[in-house]
């Protein structure tokens, strides 16, 4: 009974959700915050799956200077857990055919974020050198998940070299956002217990070329499994104790 009201409530919620995000990004479409403030409401959602969610790091998100944030992509609940860490002045970089999808998409574009033909090496190319433009240019951050799909429950998988490319190219730091495991939320359980969230210290990028982006993949790959385990060690505990 608790999975159906649930999953109504959720979908009530988010169908709400969505409609008023495209009214708000239909009166200034493409603006920089948009995405920062729409993403806020995605986050005040967690407690509705019956997650508690701990955010930490927040002094590593610059409000003054652009970064390229790199998360971990577990699953659709990234939505509600890590958007809540998206600062002012950052867009999003996803595949060409999130447009597709009935309000989500329409959203995504709207919002700003920018949109990467994975199919075509040369647009993606264009796509990636454009991003790199308004890092610079426009002092705009822009967050990537470097897996490039869902990881449903395999760890952290092997890390794409686009992220890396931009930050090099842009000359701006990387920093790294991620979230603890995510694989027992159950929308059927009252309590679900405690995902923590945490940007991690800023990697610096400068004095690198393009020889260097593997190096760096693998360098902040690394990085970000290690925390990954032990995130996901403490927050099992916290729901332990939260349970008893």
């Amino acid at each position: 009974m608790l999975l159906l009201i649930r999953s109504l409530l959720l979908a009530v919620l988010l169908v709400l959700v969505f409609l008023l995000s495209l009214v708000y990004a239909l009166f200034q479409p493409f603006h920089r915050d948009n995405v920062h403030r729409i993403a806020r409401y995605f986050g005040k959602v967690s407690p509705l799956l019956g997650v508690k969610v701990i955010r930490r790091g927040q002094e590593y998100l610059p409000k003054d200077q652009a970064v390229v944030f790199v998360g971990n992509h577990q699953n659709n609940y990234d939505l509600f857990i890590q958007s809540s860490m998206v600062p002012k002045g950052t867009v999003s970089i996803g595949k060409k055919s999130l447009v597709w999808i009935p309000l989500f998409g329409q959203l995504y574009w709207l919002s700003g974020n920018i949109l990467i033909d994975r199919a075509n090496r040369s647009k993606a190319i264009a796509t990636i050198e454009n991003a790199t433009r308004k890092i610079r240019d426009s002092a705009l951050s822009v967050w990537i998940f470097p897996e490039g799909t869902r990881s449903r429950g395999r760890g952290l998988l092997p890390f794409k070299s686009g992220a890396f490319h931009t930050a090099i190219q842009a000359g701006v730091p990387i920093v790294p956002v991620i979230s603890s495991c995510q694989n027992d939320i159950h929308l059927g359980r009252r309590k679900n217990g405690v995902v923590i969230v945490e940007a991690m210290e800023p990697i610096c990028t400068a004095g690198l070329g393009r020889e260097d982006v593997r190096e760096l993949a693998q360098r902040v790959h690394d990085a970000m499994q290690k925390r990954f385990d032990e995130l996901s060690a403490e927050a099992r505990r916290l729901g332990q104790s939260a349970a008893v």
